[in-house]
């Protein structure tokens, strides 16, 4: 099944000449590509599906998405495992 899941992008920053946000999912924090979604700016909620940002969406639609799949268990497995590490901002990161 595909899968998008709403995160909030936390930072931005380039890698490999790739546009690359840092985006919170509920606490765990992923590196997610941007370039599909040019106009998105730190602060704004997307849409990521295997780890590149599809749409942006309000903070309205982001929460009622997110309640939505946690409610029908479909957020369980969707991010990828690995070893959590809080960051200084009080954050999680998966570190695989």
């Amino acid at each position: 099944m595909c899968l998008a899941i709403p995160g909030k992008v936390i930072s931005i920053g380039t890698e490999n000449a790739l546009r690359i946000g840092r985006v919170q999912f509920a606490g765990v924090v992923q590196p997610v590509s941007l370039d599909f979604v040019p106009e998105v700016v730190v602060g704004d909620y997307v849409m990521v599906h295997v780890g590149f940002a599809i749409s942006r969406v309000d903070a309205e639609e982001a929460e009622q998405t997110y309640r939505a799949l946690e409610q029908m268990g479909m957020l369980e497995g969707e991010l990828p495992p690995g070893e959590e590490a809080e960051d200084a901002e009080g954050y999680h990161e998966v570190r695989g």
